[in-house]
């Protein structure tokens, strides 16, 4: 893969060392990997003591206080060799720092440290079964016990989530009819009384295991509340311009892995006596997802940049949201069609690619809101038809 933009040393460094352990730890058992429920904590904490792992996270927490962009490389390299485990770089890319700016002290100095070393995993409590894109309209309460709360609800849809050491879960502690308004945020140990968790058999991302937690009375101290009482949620949200951008380049990357092997298949594979690279019908279409990729690849980082740079971004991630993941799609399916008959075994990669990346095209916003968030962006308020104010 070649940078689309003009590396610095370290940049390039945390390339190169991102790339060779990708290749040489990751990617000959990625398919094995895939077939299980569990991600491997041992690679994990060995990304983490390579830095790694939320290389931008703040240094006074443990990380290396790098850039969006070098967060960026790394998980672009990670993804390509295995698609699964570079939701490890984005959840401590994402939840890192989302604990590292709205928990207390406290909470930061214990916990974003052991996420940069890959020892442990923050998810994100935010889905519930009866809306998935109505992000807000939460159901799971947070009610004032003592000194603290008490949530009472389930959260579904939830990456790592049996997996997982702590999770960032967002509760009603207002008015339900305030929408955003009246959510909060709490910094919730999963560990803690109360917490049962199940994974769901999905098609692709089985080491994610994605799944729901149910909360039956669990105590959160006060100081486990994270932002503001009752307006978490705008004010937290905007962190994932962040990881949307990142999940572009984890979708693009795996796309890029089966073209570069589709490329060298096309080139071996001779019918009608010459390689089949020489016919159009099989070159054009790699040649059109090169095309693509370089495209995306461009629109991911230019996305990051503006995250570094400290300018808005929002209709841009939301472009590498919806786009990149339906277009990353059509190509893994075009390589695996080229690949003829054995491309629909399970012996090469492709189709696990295929199911992997399709999940991203659902969780942490779809097409549809992605677009309408671009239309906001652009046209204003009046563009949501659901904004009775408008």
């Amino acid at each position: 893969m070649t940078a689309p933009f003009q590396q610095t040393e370290e940049q390039q460094a945390y390339r190169e060392a991102a790339r060779r352990f990708a290749r040489e730890k990751l990617a000959p058992s990625y398919l094995k990997r895939a077939r299980t429920h569990d991600i491997d904590r041992a690679l994990v904490k060995e990304m983490g003591a390579l830095g790694l792992v939320g290389c931008d996270l703040p240094e006074q927490y443990g990380g290396m206080g790098e850039s969006s962009v070098t967060a960026g490389v790394i998980i672009e390299e990670i993804a390509y060799a295995d698609f699964n485990i570079s939701y490890v770089q984005l959840l401590a890319s994402l939840m890192g720092g989302m604990v590292a700016k709205h928990a207390s002290p406290d909470i930061a100095k214990e916990w974003v440290p052991r996420v940069a070393a890959g020892e442990a995993i923050i998810g994100l409590g935010l889905t519930e079964p009866r809306g998935g894109s109505d992000a807000a309209n939460l159901q799971l309460r947070a009610e004032r016990s003592g000194n603290g709360w008490r949530l009472n609800g389930e959260k579904t849809s939830m990456s790592f989530s049996t997996q997982a050491d702590a999770a960032v879960v967002f509760a009603r502690t207002g008015d339900p009819a305030g929408a955003s308004r009246g959510v909060s945020a709490f910094f919730v140990d999963l560990s803690d009384k109360g917490i049962t968790r199940t994974a769901f058999d999905d098609i692709g991302t089985k080491p994610v295991a994605r799944g729901s937690a149910f909360f039956d009375d669990v105590y959160v101290p006060a100081e486990c509340m994270m932002s503001e009482q009752d307006r978490a949620f705008s004010t937290i949200m905007v962190g994932f311009d962040f990881s949307r951008a990142l999940i572009g380049l984890e979708c693009l990357a795996a796309a890029q892995a089966s073209v570069d092997e589709t490329w060298e298949y096309v080139k071996g594979r001779e019918a009608f006596g010459a390689p089949i690279v020489q016919y159009q019908g099989v070159s054009f279409p790699l040649a059109e997802a090169e095309t693509q990729l370089t495209m995306m690849r461009q629109l991911c980082y230019h996305t990051l940049a503006l995250r570094d740079r400290g300018e808005r971004h929002t209709a841009e991630a939301a472009m590498c949201k919806w786009y990149v993941p339906k277009t990353a799609c059509e190509i893994l399916h075009q390589c695996l069609i080229l690949h003829g008959h054995y491309g629909y075994t399970t012996d090469l990669p492709h189709h696990q690619r295929y199911n992997d990346v399709l999940g991203l095209q659902i969780g942490d916003g779809t097409a549809q809101i992605q677009k309408l968030v671009i239309a906001r962006e652009k046209a204003g308020r009046v563009a949501l038809q659901y904004d009775k104010k408008a």
